[in-house]
């Protein structure tokens, strides 16, 4: 995707204050916090959204999980707790059309979220 800002980031046009990075994934401190603690990890092969996780690349996604445990354990926030957050389309909000996950933290996140 000739355009898309998280392709950038990772081919390393546009800068990022990376977590975490290893050959399928990328994490990041999200330059517009919504809480102490917000970074996003994303997948380095551009895959739109949720509607496009298949059994081909699926096992991405699980070690995206993996690798959010990983982070919220070296960033001491496994144990009191964080949201993870996925928007998927226009009417779920996702602004970036590059599958991505949120991982919220240090504060209480109230319920619903919006």
């Amino acid at each position: 995707m000739m355009d898309c800002i998280f392709c950038k980031i990772i081919k390393g046009e546009i800068p990022s204050s990376k977590i975490y990075e290893d050959e399928d994934v990328l994490a990041f401190h999200d330059i517009n916090k919504a809480a102490p603690t917000h970074f996003l990890v994303i997948p380095k092969k551009h895959i739109q959204n949720a509607n496009e996780i298949n059994s081909e690349n699926s096992k991405i996604i699980a070690h995206i999980f993996e690798v959010i445990s990983k982070i919220t354990k070296d960033l001491g926030i496994s144990e009191s707790g964080y949201r993870i957050v996925n928007n998927c389309g226009k009417d779920g909000g996702q602004t970036v059309n590059h599958l991505h996950f949120h991982v919220l933290g240090q504060r209480e996140l109230k319920w619903p979220p919006g």
